[in-house]
């Protein structure tokens, strides 16, 4: 009968045996590579290497026996590679806009301009008052300056890259501690070169190297803490003096109080600022919310002093090359100073231009001309800024583009990384421009005609070189 169902003799139907499944034959199995390339489809796609994925494997704890045993494959790396080849590249764009770290404010690096040349009218208002015979052709108290002035800027420098380092460890603390040892330091130290080289003549030149020592060590804690507008304020009263000096006669005392209190509020600024200590937030230490990693590798190691002895060489060779000019023309010296602010914008703008490159082009060769026009651009931009200057100035010379170009470069190099470099550059220009002066070598101006333009196209190499590689624009 249709539907009924034999059954052996004295069978009943529950204890008839089940019908065996049938099984499906191992070449129509699902393969577990597939499996796996399916669940960890995102991850794989977006992975720019393989080593990416072996990671991401070996933190889920999956072990190499596992990995033979269940896929045939000798470890996580053989897996890796597996899946990297199985699996289409997708990189998928962020959600929301992209996070550039090198977008700055233009008004905010054109006053650190202004506030890196505003020092320079102290020397103004304070020349009538330095009295003596001259000293090597130059005004009395020149030499003590001179010599304060390079171990600052070197010391400076150094200083202000180590107290950097330990924020960008995220340690303000131990930035404000380095600050607040450091800076006094370097203000002993300008003043004892100072002392030396003036043996036993004019002590006025000393005297003011004291204070330009002092500044410069307060007015570093000031702008490494990010206190450009409060710098200003104490400069203004100094710089309104020098600008009035120059049309009417001032008295000896009225410059010498001006100067004094310049001097005075910048130092109890700087260095109150450092002593101040970091307000924890409700209570809590200001490391408490940072990974274990973190607080341990600042409480252990913290940025080398070895790290930051190329960036204070870096500044006594470019100190050396931007006094030279300032002693051939004061005001090729003071347009330098004024053309580091939009510098500084346009060495961000670069880097922002090179972030760009990156997410936008999927070729070395392209990303390379991408990021050669972006350096062209700004160079030309910073190029047509100093022309500016000079032209107000009454200082353009073909010689202050080309160190305009040295100091951009090397500090482009500085950002790439490539601080080593910059710096036996630049300090070598330094030492031949020296030792032709001190040999009477040649006419000064074609000395340093040719020391700067061989300098700059060294850098603009140099840059050239690294423009290509992706790690040189982290």
């Amino acid at each position: 009968m249709s539907g009924s169902v034999w059954l052996p003799p004295g069978a009943r139907p529950d204890t008839v045996p089940g019908i065996p499944r049938q099984r499906t034959p191992s070449w129509a199995q699902p393969d577990p590579l597939d499996e796996l390339a399916v669940r960890l489809d995102d991850f794989v796609a977006a992975a720019v290497h393989p080593d990416e994925i072996a990671a991401l494997l070996e933190s889920d704890g999956m072990s190499d026996d596992q990995i033979r045993e269940r896929y045939g494959l000798k470890n996580s790396f053989a897996l890796a590679e597996e899946l990297y080849e199985r699996v289409e590249r997708r990189y998928p764009e962020p959600e929301g806009p992209v996070h550039d770290p090198w977008q700055v404010s233009l008004l905010g690096c054109l006053l650190r301009g202004v506030v890196f040349a505003l020092p320079g009218l102290g020397y103004v208002l304070g020349a009538p008052l330095m009295t003596g015979p001259r000293d090597l052709g130059l005004p009395a108290g020149t030499i003590p300056l001179l010599a304060g002035a390079l171990v600052g800027w070197t010391w400076n420098q150094g200083l202000a890259h180590r107290a950097y380092s330990w924020l960008g460890l995220g340690d303000r603390t131990a930035a404000k501690r380095s600050l607040l040892l450091g800076a006094p330091a370097g203000v002993v130290l300008g003043a004892l070169a100072a002392f030396l080289v003036a043996g036993t003549g004019d002590m006025t030149g000393v005297a003011f190297a004291a204070g330009q020592a002092l500044y410069l060590g307060a007015s570093t804690v000031l702008l490494v803490l990010g206190r450009e507008r409060a710098l200003l304020v104490a400069l203004l009263p100094m710089a309104a003096g020098a600008g009035l000096g120059l049309v009417h006669p001032m008295p000896d005392a009225a410059r010498l109080a001006l100067l004094l209190f310049s001097v005075t509020v910048v130092a109890v600024l700087g260095f109150s600022e450092a002593a101040f200590p970091v307000r924890a937030p409700k209570g809590r230490g200001e490391l408490r919310d940072q990974p274990q990693h973190t607080r341990s590798r600042q409480a252990t190691m913290g940025p080398s002093f070895c790290t930051s002895l190329p960036y204070a060489l870096f500044g006594l060779g470019t100190g050396v090359l931007v006094l030279y000019a300032a002693l051939d023309n004061a005001l090729a010296a003071v347009a330098l100073t004024l053309s580091m602010g939009p510098a500084e914008w346009l060495l961000h703008r670069f880097r922002s231009g090179g972030l760009a490159g990156l997410r936008n082009t999927s070729t070395p060769r392209a990303f390379w001309r991408t990021t050669a026009t972006t350096l062209a651009e700004c160079l030309t931009v910073y190029l047509v800024t100093l022309l500016v200057l000079g032209l107000a100035m009454s200082a353009l010379s073909p010689g202050l583009l080309v160190l305009g170009v040295v100091l951009w470069t090397g500090l482009l190099l500085q950002s790439f990384g490539a601080i080593l470099s910059a710096t036996a550059v630049c300090c070598a220009a330094a030492l031949t421009q020296t030792l032709a002066l001190l040999t009477h070598t040649g006419d000064p101006y074609w000395v340093a005609l040719i020391v700067h333009g061989t300098a700059a196209a060294a850098q603009a190499a140099l840059v050239c070189a690294l423009l290509g590689r992706a790690t040189a624009h982290r």
